[in-house]
């Protein structure tokens, strides 16, 4: 796999379909946690959403580290991508309304205007991906070469990093 610049368009095309990403915060005694986020949406200013109760610990975490990890997943696809930057808690009733949907009130069942509602708004920095586009069967046939050889896989997809 060869590491170059990718531009942000490809990734939002990569996560666009990909509903649920592990973010991963700072907790205050400075330990990673990650919990699975369902993600509102991505927008053309590198802007990631997501709901969450403004009394979780995610939102804790927040206030204490804004800096973030999201990684996203679809290995059926061999496409994996992982997203960092800084995470915000915004509780603009516009901006929730706006992104309101019926799934959201599985959690929160007082609809837009409930009082601990609020979004996590993640500026994207940086992202970088593997995409595979070879069959699985190809890419354990490179891998079987890979070790017959002694050399790492070669071919088996791509790797892009993108710095906004």
């Amino acid at each position: 796999m060869t590491s170059t610049v990718a531009s942000t368009s490809d990734l939002w095309k990569k996560i666009q379909d990909i509903r649920v990403g592990m973010l991963t915060t700072i907790g205050s005694d400075n330990t990673l946690l990650s919990r699975p986020m369902t993600s509102q949406n991505v927008d053309k200013e590198g802007l990631l959403w997501f709901f969450t109760s403004d009394q979780a610990t995610v939102a804790e975490n927040i206030e204490h580290q804004p800096a973030v990890n999201v990684s996203f997943a679809a290995p059926g696809d061999s496409l994996y991508v992982s997203v960092s930057g800084r995470a915000e808690v915004i509780k603009d009733r516009a901006v929730i309304r706006e992104m309101w949907n019926p799934m959201v009130g599985a959690w929160f069942p007082g609809g837009p205007e409930d009082p601990h509602v609020a979004l996590l708004k993640v500026k994207v920095s940086g992202a970088e991906y593997w995409d595979s586009d070879k069959s699985k069967m190809m890419q354990l046939v490179a891998m079987a070469k890979a070790v017959a050889t002694g050399k790492p896989p070669t071919n088996i997809g791509e790797h892009k990093k993108i710095n906004l």
